[in-house]
């Protein structure tokens, strides 16, 4: 295949799926005239990437849990680094997870030909703002989410565009509820909470033994409740076995499909902090969000940040509309109790869906797909774009 060649990084699932988008979405702009290299997940290589290792080792979150694997992060950030060097690409694109991205802009720093993007700025703007400008000297453009980062970046001389949230484009809120308590066997009436622990190794394994007490607690209480836990490959070994051990007939699930029909039928969720909480909040499903890291982690963290809110739903909305419960906070008898008043109090949970009702349009949807506004952006920062006789498609 003859084309520009895009070397892309992406080292989460969440990366991996925005990674997946682009290059989807570069593929129809260019009639297929645009080669990848780099590393991904499993969405990524089904749009064509060789990974060059599995991307799984890298989904660490906190200084306490990357200590340990410093040395081996650091192996696979020369590695990467190395490899883009000798593909010389026509343009990098580091995705998500800036700390791993970080790295490797630093090792090309001087030694590259070609633009470097960021696709999905680091969230310096709510811890260590000054740390922009160290983004700034290491990357040529930022691809931003979220409506208030241009302005931001923009103080610190940074070219930023803003394409809307991919998750807009993921479906979260066409989930079918009919289908999903057909196929899994779930009474119409019966009440369903979502279990959603996270998809890194560290959040599951801090989070399922909390969740594990609150839902035995929950199904107690009410024997009807049934439970739905999608997850992803990554940690789907750590979860099943988990969730074995739980009340509530729990559904185990990998596809975003039945993700998002969970969704449709839930009354409420349970999830850990991140993207997931955007899908929740683009659906309408009430929830309650929770987080725990590293206690040396939490106390490294708590002076340098400056926002109000983890959660991005109460970002947008500037108000905490959502219910986080996090570090000293995220223990079973305060989850229970904020599940428990979504599962029992309708006014509670119309409250919650009244407020995300304006989450969509402050992430891009009514527009063009943001996949595809990333994928313009994208291309027109191609190294020697005159010369590479892209055709974006009309």
């Amino acid at each position: 295949m003859s084309g520009p060649l895009v070397f892309l990084t992406a080292t989460e699932p969440s990366g991996d799926l925005m990674g997946a988008g682009l290059m989807a979405a570069m593929k129809r702009l260019t009639g297929g005239r645009i080669r990848f290299a780099g590393i991904g997940g499993d969405r990524m290589t089904a749009e064509g990437l060789d990974s060059l290792f599995p991307v799984g080792e890298l989904a660490v979150m906190g200084m306490a849990e990357l200590l340990p694997r410093a040395r081996q992060l650091l192996r696979r950030v020369k590695q990467t680094a190395d490899a883009a060097l000798a593909a010389d690409p026509d343009l990098i694109v580091t995705i998500d997870s800036w700390a791993f991205s970080s790295r490797i802009a630093t090792r090309l720093k001087g030694k590259r030909n070609c633009p470097i993007v960021q696709f999905v700025a680091p969230k310096v703007w709510a811890w260590r703002p000054g740390r922009a400008r160290r983004l700034a000297r290491l990357v040529d453009h930022v691809m931003a989410q979220l409506p208030f980062e241009p302005a931001f970046f923009s103080r610190y001389g940074l070219e930023t565009t803003f394409v809307g949230h991919p998750i807009i484009e993921r479906g979260a809120d066409k989930g079918d509820s009919a289908r999903y308590r057909q196929t899994h066997g779930i009474a119409p009436d019966a009440p369903l909470l979502t279990v959603l622990p996270g998809s890194r190794r560290s959040e599951t394994s801090r989070l399922l033994p909390i969740f594990d007490v609150v839902v035995h607690r929950l199904c107690a209480v009410e024997p009807a409740l049934r439970l739905a836990v999608p997850t992803v490959s990554t940690v789907e070994d750590t979860v099943r076995e988990a969730v074995a051990r739980w009340p509530g007939q729990p559904v185990i699930t990998l596809s975003d499909r039945d993700k998002y029909d969970a969704f449709a039928a839930s009354r409420a969720a349970l999830a850990a902090s991140g993207t997931v909480a955007l899908e929740l909040g683009l659906a309408g499903v009430p929830a309650v969000i929770t987080y725990k890291v590293n206690p040396l982690s939490a106390w490294l963290a708590r002076p340098l940040i400056t926002v109000k809110y983890a959660n991005l739903v109460n970002l947008i909305l500037d108000q905490g509309a959502v219910p986080e419960l996090l570090q000293q906070h995220c223990t079973p008898d305060k989850i229970e109790a904020a599940v428990r008043r979504l599962l029992t109090d309708a006014e509670a949970r119309e409250a919650q869906v009244s407020a995300l009702g304006t989450v969509s349009a402050e992430l891009g949807q009514g527009g063009a797909p943001p996949s595809e506004r990333a994928a313009e952006t994208a291309l027109s920062l191609l190294r020697h774009t005159s010369d590479t006789a892209v055709q974006i498609a009309g």
